[in-house]
This record gives C-alpha cells, sequence and structure tokens, in this order.
C-alpha cells in the first residue's frame, strides 16, 4: 500500500486522525469550556491557532477533541455494520433455499429505507447520541454489504472446496469462516471503508438535524452545526471542520481501495506468485 502515491496519501491522513484523537485526551491548546465573550469570532491568531466560535471557544481544540468522537463513531459503525452484514450473507447462502430467497427478498425491501428515518425513529426512545448514528448508520450499511458481497459468497459457498469441505463434516458456520469470508475479503474491504467514510458524513448530517451527537459533546458534525448559521459571515469557522471531513472521508474510501488491491491475489501479481510459490512449497 505505501509503494502507491493513494495509498501513502490515505495512511497518513489516518496515522494523523488516530494521533490526533490520542493526544486530543491528555492535551488541547486550550480547555474546551473555556470562553471568551470579547474574542468571538475571532480570526486565527497566536492564542487560537484556527480563531474562535460564537461563544469564544477555540475551534482547533474542538476540532481536536472531536476527531475522537468521530474515530468511535466510525469504529462502532464498521463494527455494527460488519457483524450484521455478515450475518444476513450466511443467511443468504444457506443451503436451505426457502430461508436464502426470504432473506434476500426481505434485505431488498429494507435497504430502501433512509438512514435518516431510521436515525428519527431511534431518536425518539433514546434521544440524540451517539447509539442512534452508531445503530441507523450500522443497519443501513450492514444490508448494502450484505446485498453487494452476495454475488462473490454465494460463487464461494457453491465452489469445489466448500463441497468437499461439507463432505467431510464441516458445519455451516466453520464453512462460513474458513471458506466464505476469506474469499470474500477485498470485497469487505470496499465496502467496510465506504461505511467508514459515510459514517462521518452521517455524524455530521444527523447532529446537524438534532438527532446525532448531543450538544456539549465535541465533533465535527457539532463544529459545523454551530457555525453554519453564520457561514456568510464568518466562513473560516466553517472552513475547518468541513476540510477535516472532507479528507478523512477522501482517505477512507481510498484506503478501501488501495487495501482491496493489496490484498486480492487477482489484482495484485505480487501476492499471487508468493501465492502459488507457498502452494508449490506445501506439495513438496
Amino acid at each position: 500500500m505505501w509503494r502507491r502515491a493513494e495509498g501513502k496519501f490515505a495512511l497518513i491522513v489516518l496515522a494523523l486522525w488516530l494521533a490526533i484523537a490520542l493526544v486530543s485526551l491528555i492535551w488541547t491548546p486550550q480547555s474546551l469550556w473555556a470562553t471568551d465573550g470579547y474574542h468571538v469570532w475571532a480570526a486565527p491568531s497566536a492564542a487560537h491557532w484556527l480563531g474562535t466560535d460564537g461563544t469564544g471557544a477555540d475551534v482547533f481544540s474542538w476540532l481536536m477533541a472531536g476527531s475522537r468522537t468521530n474515530l468511535l463513531i466510525v469504529l462502532l459503525t464498521v463494527i455494527v455494520s460488519a457483524v450484521w452484514g455478515l450475518l444476513l450473507i450466511a443467511a443468504m447462502v444457506t443451503r436451505n433455499s426457502a430461508l436464502a430467497n426470504t432473506s434476500v427478498v426481505v434485505i431488498d425491501a429494507l435497504i430502501s429505507i433512509p438512514t435518516v428515518l431510521i436515525a428519527l425513529i431511534l431518536a425518539v426512545p433514546l434521544g440524540a447520541s451517539v447509539a442512534v448514528i452508531v445503530i441507523a448508520c450500522g443497519f443501513g450499511y450492514g444490508l448494502n454489504l450484505a446485498r453487494v458481497a452476495r454475488p462473490a459468497a454465494l460463487l464461494a459457498s457453491r465452489s469445489a472446496y466448500v463441497e468437499s469441505a461439507l463432505a467431510n463434516g464441516a458445519s455451516g458456520w466453520q464453512v462460513l469462516v474458513s471458506h466464505i469470508i476469506p474469499n470474500i475479503v477485498p470485497v469487505l474491504a470496499v465496502q467496510l471503508s465506504l461505511s467508514a467514510g459515510t459514517a462521518v458524513l452521517a455524524e455530521s448530517g444527523l447532529t446537524y438535524l438534532g438527532i446525532g451527537v448531543p450538544s456539549g459533546v465535541p465533533s465535527w458534525g457539532h463544529s459545523l452545526a454551530t457555525s453554519v448559521k453564520l457561514i456568510n459571515v464568518f466562513p473560516l469557522t466553517v472552513l475547518w471542520p468541513g476540510l477535516m471531513v472532507t479528507v478523512v472521508v477522501v482517505a477512507l474510501n481510498v484506503f478501501g481501495d488501495v487495501l482491496r488491491d493489496a490484498i486480492d491475489p487477482v489484482a495484485n501479481p505480487a501476492l499471487r506468485q508468493t501465492v502459488v510459490a507457498a502452494e508449490k512449497e506445501d506439495e513438496r
């Protein structure tokens, strides 16, 4: 991945994001709750590197702290969507034709429900919270993951080595874990990276609507929501969180593509040669 320019870009951006999130746990240039009523919407300066917002709080400090909130949302969303998507894939490629066909129909019906609508329904009992974002996004993205990965999973489930494994007494779950999932990892990598990038965008959108990250919790969406109303007067306060969201989303999407090319023997000739050499060595 490092040999490709886009791979370097993605790895550097994601490494910086992780580093900033970890540093923000113990240090920020200014206290998140320190406000200065005499210097609201201030321009960047030595005291406030990216200026201040409408309460006089330091924009850079809030963006640093927000990076850990967004990182947590991305990680939880990817985990939920991966687990949910793999369970759906298992149902769709099962040898039980009634269950497989029913699963496909149900997924096609549920996939049409917008993520925002799911979040609005969840916000009624849960209120504005990170859980609303994670559950809504994880549910919707898991459906997309299962639908996109189904052809590759179905092809693997009907292969000769799966038939051989079943004939030797392997259970359905053993076949799924040992044979089907390893063969769809490139597809999973791309879809999960897309889910991660979309989760960052969803956090910003849902927080702007008031059903995402609650008030007082730092996040990039919160920074956008509090400053977008005065974008014509103070555009810089919108520029910084918008720029961070854009760069991170692009890096996540590129990361998935580069990772797929690196781990897929079909797309990576060097890896294919290594696999072939290892198989010949095993035969010896």
